[in-house]
């Protein structure tokens, strides 16, 4: 499983009164979790700044996370970017010198 980050920004016309928006959320989260099974939600957020909402999902590839971007742009009225994100400490041990076990041998 790789862990991605999705960001959503939602139509301005995505709905007329915010207290419309739960129930929207809610809509969009169990189509989520009947069609796209292998995905798992860890985190969402509001946030503030250039996107609305910000999702960390577990999934088992790429296909999976675009399925789900799909149904929050065509359900939810959202436009999406979606990030791949690797743990530090992994990130750290791509980073690290290799220790090489070479021999030297006779011509």
């Amino acid at each position: 499983m790789s862990t991605y980050i999705i960001l959503t920004k939602l139509a301005a016309d995505a709905f007329r009164d915010p207290v419309e928006f739960p129930g929207i959320a809610k809509m969009v989260s169990e189509k989520i979790k009947a069609d796209c099974p292998k995905v798992a939600w860890k985190e969402s957020y509001a946030v503030t700044g250039a996107y609305d909402v910000l999702d960390v999902v577990d999934a088992p590839d790429l296909a999976s996370v675009e399925r789900v971007c799909m149904i929050i742009r065509a359900h939810g009225h959202g436009t999406t970017e979606t990030l791949l994100a690797t743990p530090w400490a992994d990130f750290l041990k791509v980073l690290s010198p290799k220790k090489t076990t070479a021999t030297v041998g006779t011509v």
